[in-house]
C-alpha cells in the first residue's frame, strides 16, 4: 500500500465528473487500499478518487477512525433519498486549511456496490451522512465550496489565497 499525494484547489482534477466504473479489478481495489491508507495518514474521514488523481468513481469514509474504525469502501454511490436539511462546519482534505457551515440533508439513503460488487444500500445521517454526500459530490466535480453563497464564495478566495501564501513562506 501506498500514501497517495492529495490534489487541491484549483487542480482542474478536481472539477470533472466521473463516469461509473463499469467493473471492478485488481487496479480498482488496490486503489481503494491507497485512498483508505491516504485517507487515514492525513488525517481525514472520507476521500474521494479525484482527490488523488485518478478519475474513478469511488470513495473510502471513516467516520470513527479512533475510536472504532470502520471503513467503507463505495463503488458507484448515488444517493436515492434525501430528507431534512442540516447545516455543519465542513472541510476538505483538498481545501487545506478552510473551513465553512454548509446546507447539507440530514439524512440520505445511498447505494453503492463494495468491492466484492454486492450491492448494499445503507439509511445515513450524522457525520456520515454529511461525509458520503460531500464525497460523492467530488465524484460529480464539486467541492464543498461550491454550496456557499456568492459572498462567502468571494471571501473564500481571497482567504485561500492567503492561505496558501502563508504555506508557501513556510516550504
Amino acid at each position: 500500500m501506498a500514501i497517495l499525494p492529495i490534489r487541491h484547489y484549483p487542480d482542474e482534477v478536481l472539477r470533472k465528473k466521473v463516469p461509473p466504473e463499469t467493473k471492478i479489478d485488481q487496479s480498482l481495489i488496490d486503489l481503494a487500499k491507497n485512498m483508505a491508507e491516504t485517507m487515514y495518514a492525513a488525517p481525514g474521514v472520507g476521500l474521494a478518487a479525484p482527490q488523488v488523481g485518478e478519475s474513478r468513481r469511488l470513495i473510502v469514509l471513516d467516520c470513527n477512525p479512533k475510536d472504532s474504525p470502520r471503513l467503507i469502501t463505495a463503488v458507484n454511490p448515488e444517493i436515492i433519498l434525501r430528507d431534512g436539511e442540516s447545516y455543519e462546519e465542513e472541510g476538505c482534505l483538498s481545501v487545506p486549511g478552510y473551513y465553512a457551515q454548509v446546507a447539507r440533508n440530514a439524512r440520505i439513503k445511498v447505494k453503492f456496490l463494495d468491492l466484492e460488487g454486492q450491492e448494499v444500500i445503507m439509511d445515513v445521517a450524522g457525520l456520515l451522512g454529511i461525509c458520503f454526500q460531500h464525497e460523492i459530490d467530488h465524484l460529480d466535480g464539486l467541492l464543498f465550496i461550491d454550496h456557499l453563497s456568492s459572498l462567502k464564495k468571494s471571501l473564500f478566495r481571497r482567504k485561500y489565497k492567503k492561505l496558501q501564501a502563508q504555506q508557501e513562506e513556510r516550504m
